[in-house]
């Protein structure tokens, strides 16, 4: 694949347009939010957990058997940062968008510590072609791969959420970017309520261009699936490669008051109270009732998707269909079971942290005559890997784009599952999460690379550094930083080293203004 930097007077250009082959392949994402790794009756683990017996996704089991589970994908472990490396390749240490966004040129960091936080791109992503210089502000200019799959011949089609800019820039509209449609994708990142007798919210949370449905008891995760599949009828009648980008708001919070009836009953006994659970040891309440059937209902929609493509076999023959979630499953409240322990067993803590549980998520990808059913495939992706990978299954050699891709392409892994490589995953994320701060399940400001068997995390409020065998501890209980003191010299000097070269932004002390050490700095 060539690849040109744009610099200069060349920094707005757009991609080279290349004519559509008759051969390229349909392409659907089908991300979910803040899904676990476990949250599903998918096992992702060497074993069947107790989480994966909890639920019910019948038609990810369906998608697992048609094509090849990834059992070690890995995103951010917030939301913003892991769409915004989706959508530009790059890591979250050169875009800086390290933190979810909202409001303009707010931050949403919460307070607190020792630290002076630094600047990071609260405004999001921004088209590098259309950006206002109200858009440039506190922003990471960006070729999205939607508009390089549009300009070679694709339509494009985004479906629910987006997350990519803060309110009033051009960044949070999808159209931005490269859709030729956006159904119901804007800057809020969480819908204000799933019911359309709520009309789906109100304020910034508030899930806009879905007024059809308001008052017909039409849930969010089915609604969005409806307006998805009419969608594709335009592609499929003029016989065009389309993408489909299915990014539901499911199964973010809220839970509360926020059922989806059609599945509650799943979760309940004859007389309305949740099922007893065995692996947390108590009947399940209302927020994990409708936390199950929001899963269940956004497994329904990739059914239906499914579905769609089996009644078009002539589209389902050309279709690739990659699944994936955007980070991990929420770790504490108001979710049941031990806090940190229960909701992403056997991994630690949740979204938001540093752990496993927090950026662990569930992958399988199909593609017609390339992979094969019920397979499993152990090699490690990360979040900006989609960017090059859905673009050489497009068959789209070259390209170019402002920034600098990160992302590594796992097509070659697809087409030859024997191969294997070492995949170094880098994190960053110097801020501090509204949910929790708790330093000791791996919350706050941290980074952290993963190479081999082994994860190093970096606190910096504390200079702190844990490290992790995760073959033989998924759990991360056992901190071997002192008993493998080169081992953590070396990651750290590694994790040094990515962070410089991607400019990557770090806090300052309060009490003296001075920097705060790279992990290489730290004192064991």
């Amino acid at each position: 694949m060539n690849r040109k930097l744009l610099i200069g007077s060349c920094a707005l250009c757009l991609p080279v347009i290349c004519l559509a082959s008759p051969k390229q392949p349909n392409i659907i994402l089908f991300l979910v939010d803040d899904m676990g790794w476990q949250e599903c009756s998918v096992p992702f683990w060497k074993e069947a957990s107790d989480l994966n017996r909890r639920y019910r996704t019948p038609n990810m089991e369906r998608l697992a058997d048609m094509g090849v589970k990834f059992t070690n994908a890995y995103a951010c472990a917030i939301s913003s940062p892991s769409r915004c490396s989706l959508m530009s390749g790059m890591n979250a240490s050169r875009h800086r968008v390290t933190n979810w966004t909202l409001r303009y040129n707010q931050a949403t960091d919460a307070p607190g510590g020792n630290m002076i936080l630094p600047e990071w791109n609260y405004n999001g992503i921004q088209p590098a072609g259309t950006a206002t210089e109200k858009d440039r502000m506190n922003a990471a200019l960006t070729t999205a791969f939607p508009q390089i799959l549009r300009q070679n011949g694709y339509y494009t089609i985004h479906c629910g959420k987006a997350h990519f800019g803060s309110e009033g820039t051009t960044g949070a509209d999808p159209s931005s970017f490269g859709f030729d449609v956006n159904i119901a994708g804007d800057a809020n990142g969480a819908p204000g309520s799933y019911l359309a007798e709520n009309e789906y919210g109100t304020g910034p949370f508030h899930v806009k261009g879905l007024e059809k449905y308001y008052g017909t008891g039409t849930f969010l995760s089915e609604a969005l699936t409806i307006e998805a599949l009419d969608a594709l009828r335009k592609p499929i009648a003029e016989e065009k490669p389309f993408y489909l980008y299915m990014s539901h708001y499911a199964i973010h919070a809220p839970y509360r008051g926020n059922a989806d009836k059609r599945f509650v009953a799943n979760y309940t006994d004859a007389d309305g109270k949740g099922k007893f659970d065995p692996f947390i040891g108590q009947r399940l309440d209302e927020n994990e009732i409708n936390h199950a059937a929001l899963i269940e209902g956004m497994d329904k929609s990739l059914g239906d998707i499914l579905d769609f493509l089996e009644d078009n076999p002539k589209v389902a023959q050309n279709t690739i269909i990659l699944f994936m979630s955007d980070n991990g499953g929420q770790g504490v409240g108001p979710r049941q079971g031990r806090i940190n322990r229960d909701q992403n067993y056997p991994a630690r803590a949740g979204k938001g942290s540093a752990y496993e549980g927090g950026v662990h998520e569930p992958m399988i990808v199909y593609w017609p005559r390339v992979t094969k059913g019920k397979t499993i495939n152990d090699n490690r992706v990360m979040i900006e890997d989609f960017y090059p990978t859905i673009l050489e299954m497009a068959g789209i050699e070259h390209y170019e784009t402002v920034q600098k891709i990160d992302g590594k392409s796992f097509v070659d892994l697809l087409k030859n599952p024997s191969l294997k490589r070492d995949r170094v995953v880098v994190w960053h994320y110097p801020n501090r999460w509204g949910e929790s701060t708790d330093k000791a399940e791996g919350y706050g400001a941290y980074s952290a690379i993963m190479k081999g068997d082994y994860h190093l995390l970096y606190f910096w409020e504390t200079q702190e550094r844990r490290l992790y065998n995760i073959r033989k501890d998924i759990g991360e209980q056992d901190d071997l930083a002192a008993t493998m003191p080169r081992l953590v010299e070396s990651l750290s000097r590694e994790l040094t080293d990515s962070l410089k070269a991607c400019e990557a932004q770090r806090p300052r002390f309060k009490d003296t203004n001075e920097l705060v050490p790279w992990p290489s700095e730290a004192a064991l």
